[in-house]
């Protein structure tokens, strides 16, 4: 998903200006990856941010004098402002970025390349430099099982479908201002296309194909969202919660084919295997009396769903048919 023309939203949705980015590197070695990058990513990324800016050198961030002004709890920890009247009951914010990896997993031959984008989120975009910047260190300590090293190439900027250079290393960095993706007419009807794992849970449970509902992925939208423009922007969203959340009830599924797709991660934070299945597939909707949701829907297509959105899942595209 790219950018769009303007810093509007047509429909009256909410505001979240937002610019995605792609980073391509090239393999020095050959390099084996696990078949999903992105926990891979975010692991190296958040050491690397870490290494990069703190200056005070303390064990746990909270305890540090400079944790509501350092650079890498906002992005990498994110503590809720507490300032931000009636979220202070949220323990974690969600963070401003969300990182997708290319489709490459196993064995990336010496001299191939292959890219990460970067979609970063209100006011996450004032930290980019330091996100080119700790990307193209962690690539350079190396990336999967046998940490081998990636050179950055270049950094590009999407404009629709359209990209930019806009970095290359050793030049100038000359990026294009963060936009709000315009909302387009609903579709008569449309398909959702679930492209990496979503991970919704209902009463602590996650939902299974059988079990998913268009309320379940709208409130988990409307939760997310709401929480990036209250926490990133300075347009928090107002809106009927409440009530658009209970008449999302109504919304019916035209058709669904889903199947669970299970993956694994690992943790060395925790030193064990995390299971990170989701629902991948299609889910089909009517457009008639989708108008209240459809911003939300829209949006989040650069915000992704679910658990684990920041690693890349929960990440779908919708089609007009």
């Amino acid at each position: 998903m790219g950018g769009q023309p303007e810093n509007t939203n047509m429909m009256g949705g909410p505001i979240l200006p937002l610019a995605c980015y792609r980073l391509c590197f090239r393999a020095t070695d050959d390099l084996r990856l696990p078949a999903y990058t992105g926990s891979a990513w975010r692991g190296v990324f958040g050491r690397a941010l870490k290494r990069l800016v703190c200056v005070t050198r303390e064990p746990e961030c909270p305890h540090c004098l400079l944790y509501r002004s350092c650079i890498y709890p906002y992005l990498f920890e994110t503590p809720p402002d507490p300032g931000v009247g009636k979220l202070t009951k949220y323990t974690a914010a969600p963070h401003p970025y969300v990182l997708v990896p290319d489709a490459h997993g196993g064995v990336i031959r010496h001299g191939e390349t292959l890219s990460l984008d970067v979609t970063l989120l209100g006011h996450g975009n004032r930290h980019l430099p330091y996100v080119i910047h700790a990307l193209q260190q962690a690539g350079q300590r190396g990336l999967g099982a046998d940490r081998s090293a990636l050179e950055l190439l270049d950094v590009a900027q999407a404009d629709g479908d359209d990209w930019h250079l806009i970095y290359v290393p050793g030049g100038a960095l000359t990026p294009r201002p963060a936009i709000t993706p315009i909302t387009p007419s609903v579709p008569e009807r449309l398909v959702v296309h679930l492209l990496s794992p979503l991970r919704l849970t209902q009463e602590k449970r996650l939902v299974s194909q059988g079990r998913l509902r268009f309320h379940l992925l709208f409130s988990n939208l409307l939760r997310r969202i709401s929480l990036l423009t209250a926490f990133h922007t300075d347009t928090p969203l107002d809106t009927d919660f409440a009530g658009l959340s209970q008449s999302a009830h109504a919304v019916e599924l035209t058709g669904a084919r889903l199947r669970w797709h299970d993956w694994v991660r690992y943790s060395s934070r925790q030193d064990a295997l995390i299971q990170m299945g989701g629902l991948v597939g299609e889910i089909e909707l009517a457009g008639a009396g989708l108008e209240p949701f459809w911003p939300y829907l829209w949006l989040g297509q650069w915000t992704h769903a679910g658990k684990g959105a920041v690693m890349g899942l929960g990440r779908y595209r919708i089609d007009g048919v």
